[in-house]
């Protein structure tokens, strides 16, 4: 009996103290249901500075910094990446102008759904934290992509009822990239971007996936 209490315990023990929180599950929509799931909401800048969403930092210590984490991910080669995580060379297609860019400087790292933008839909109200990790996000694909500067620059803060990519054929697929991007992190869009999106969706045969952030 002794002995039985004791391998009981042992097993016991060998249990973790606690139960993982469980990932949320993918979801699929097609593009049109995934417009009309979005949350609806007035948009307002108040209070917003870029400093609010502390971004390119190295979230997993490996001495790449985000800006470096996406460079390498979305080479189409094998990047040539140097002392200190510095990416120098490699080879990118931007698609919001069917570019190929071979030298890095000439990239911006966008975020899909821009730091404006995103305070305005709903990131004014999210923890410092929360904010960071929405800059950062490295888990989705498309939350940031490697883009021309000059179409970054062009793109600025705007959102899709005032801004497409200058390639007619990255509509549907940047359509895609900023709803899954707006359901992964529940942000709002007012009447005006609904409806630009409702009517891009109109003339794509996609659907959005997305997991939840956490």
């Amino acid at each position: 009996m002794i002995a039985l209490r004791g391998l009981l315990a042992a097993a016991l023990l060998s249990l973790p103290l606690t139960t993982p929180a469980a990932a949320a599950p993918a979801e699929s929509l097609p593009l049109a249901d995934a417009v009309a799931a979005l949350p609806a909401a007035v948009e307002s800048r108040d209070g917003y500075t870029r400093s609010a969403f502390r971004h390119w930092v190295d979230a997993d210590r490996d001495s790449c910094n985000t800006r470096m984490e996406v460079l390498i991910t979305e080479s189409l080669v094998e990047p040539t990446v140097e002392a200190g995580c510095r990416v120098t060379a490699g080879e990118w297609l931007s698609y919001y102008d069917d570019v190929t860019v071979t030298v890095p400087g000439g990239l911006d790292i966008d975020h899909m759904v821009p730091l404006a933008e995103a305070w305005d839909s709903g990131a004014y109200d999210w923890t410092p934290e929360r904010r960071e990790a929405y800059a950062n996000d490295l888990d989705a694909e498309r939350s940031l992509v490697a883009v021309t500067a000059r179409t970054n620059r062009s793109k600025s803060d705007q959102d899709p009822a005032e801004w497409l990519p200058p390639a007619e054929a990255a509509h549907c697929t940047y359509t895609v990239d900023w709803v899954s991007t707006k359901l992964r992190w529940q942000l709002t869009v007012d009447d005006t971007e609904r409806a630009a999106l409702a009517e891009l969706a109109d003339g794509c045969d996609d659907t959005v996936e997305y997991e939840p952030a956490p």
